[in-house]
């Protein structure tokens, strides 16, 4: 493709944007009819593409799509090539009229334009040259000598924060500048990307970015599709429900999961999950136990939490609920009594934080008073899960969790116990902070021996329990906790 040196790209998405639908059945599809992969499809499959098509990404499309570098490994590189050759027909079928004349008229300005995809790049490279893009910013899976897939990404997975990085990086190769550039997209997910550059459009967008781009007035347009009949109606709940259909051991394949005592946490009625907090991995842990359950959950975290990739959209997908401590407001606490007075469960990890330092291995597990307020302000029943090993999985000191980890995944243990007895005849301090500790105490008995003996930790294990970058006291935290929130 030509490389000549321009001043501005536009960078345009697949799914929902340039086509009218998610390319993941058809590509699916076409690697099945070739033999590349097993022709089994994952539980829920077609329900998650339908839900694509209507709301847009979710976190359980995007963790099937980043595990597609796994699936991959060991496959011949010529056989994924022939069969994403076989569905680019039908790709360009899909293409809208009016996504064709915005690359039309870009190309008439002098501005290249470029296809920007979280899809792999060997996947959809023949269909972006027969649509006339001039490049392709995409996920790229390594090749090893003989041509086969080697199980790892060259550069980012191009999602969100990381597609970002992909365009930016072509950019700094093909001298462009993003400030003169365009992107359209109809992901909240590609906000980095339309934050990024000068010319922003908002296309077919999600409910969130529909919001975004009204605070930040940015272009958007709705391509209609009269072929496309009538659309299905999802729900907040229908979304949790497909969350934790992908909420199951075999999706995390770099972990041997065991879930134990789901008999104790009840059919139906306000319940609350308290757990231990030793990675950023425990959401999913949680979650995969609260699927077995048949019921959905909504989870009660801090803002950070939020804020960080994967896990994030895990807690925000389960209806989660935003805790900023530095506000001092109690609308998070009333908003989970709100919910379990309407016979919802809510997780909690009362320890507000993953501990770090010394103060990861104390055989003392010491919470914040949320859990048992809350209980006692609703008569909700409290059920404790013992988490342990999750931290082998996902390390506070990793941005990412080591998806790559197949041969010999470490073991995470997911054990659920009876309801905790708690005093609530009066919301008093006293009691709040007895509750807190029987609370505590239930979780620790639900972890093994050797969590509840001292422990004498290598500098490793140490540096392990610090974030990327950490430049804290956590001597200074662990005096901080347990507190009043």
């Amino acid at each position: 493709m030509d490389t000549t040196e321009f001043r501005a790209a536009a960078f345009i998405d697949l799914d929902r944007t340039l086509i009218s639908q998610a390319s993941g059945p058809l590509l699916s599809a076409a690697l099945r009819d070739a033999g590349v992969v097993s022709q089994s499809r994952l539980p829920g499959e077609e329900m998650l593409y339908r839900v694509f098509n209507v709301v847009g990404e979710t976190l359980p499309s995007m963790l099937l799509a980043r595990q597609g570098v796994a699936v991959m490994k060991g496959k011949p590189r010529h056989a994924v090539i022939a069969a994403a050759n076989s569905a680019s027909a039908q790709l360009m079928q899909l293409v809208h009229p009016k996504a064709r004349a915005i690359i039309e008229g870009h190309r008439r300005n002098g501005v290249k334009v470029v296809l920007a995809t979280t899809t792999p790049h060997d996947l959809i490279a023949t269909f972006a040259r027969s649509m006339g893009f001039d490049d392709v910013v995409a996920t790229r899976f390594d090749v090893d000598e003989e041509g086969l897939y080697t199980g790892k990404l060259i550069g980012p997975f191009a999602w969100s924060a990381g597609k970002l990085e992909a365009v930016t990086a072509w950019c700094q190769d093909h001298s462009v500048s993003l400030a003169h550039s365009y992107a359209y997209s109809d992901s909240v997910y590609d906000a980095p990307l339309l934050d990024a550059v000068g010319f922003p459009h908002v296309v077919n967008p999600d409910p969130r970015l529909t919001v975004m781009a009204t605070a930040k007035k940015w272009p958007t347009e709705v391509f209609s599709d009269e072929s496309s009949g009538t659309k299905i109606p999802v729900n907040v709940s229908d979304i949790q429900k497909l969350g934790l259909l992908f909420a199951r051991p075999e999706v995390f394949p770099f972990a041997k999961t065991t879930i134990e005592g789901i008999e104790h946490v009840p059919h139906s009625g306000p319940v609350i999950l308290v757990a231990n907090h030793r990675s950023y991995f425990d959401v999913f842990a949680v979650a995969m136990m609260v699927a077995r359950t048949g019921r959905t959950v909504r989870f009660l975290g801090k803002k950070e939490v939020f804020d960080a990739p994967l896990i994030g959209q895990m807690a925000s997908l389960l209806g989660g609920i935003r805790v900023d401590r530095a506000s001092g407001s109690d609308e998070p606490l009333e908003q989970a009594a709100r919910s379990l007075n309407s016979g919802e469960m809510v997780a909690i990890m009362p320890q507000g934080t993953i501990p770090r330092g010394r103060t990861f291995f104390d055989p003392v597990l010491r919470g914040r008073w949320g859990a048992a307020r809350l209980a006692m302000m609703t008569n909700a029943t409290v059920i404790p899960i013992g988490l342990w090993g999750t931290e082998k999985v996902w390390p506070r000191s990793s941005k990412i969790p080591d998806v790559f980890n197949l041969s010999n995944p470490p073991l995470v243990s997911i054990t659920v116990g009876a309801p905790v007895s708690l005093d609530c005849s009066e919301l008093s301090d006293e009691l709040i902070e007895s509750n807190t500790q029987r609370i505590m105490d239930a979780i620790s008995q639900l972890l093994p021996p050797q969590a509840r003996q001292p422990y004498e930790p290598t500098d490793a294990e140490l540096r392990a329990t610090y974030p990327s970058g950490y430049i804290g006291d956590p001597d200074a935290e662990a005096q901080r906790r347990p507190g009043t929130d």
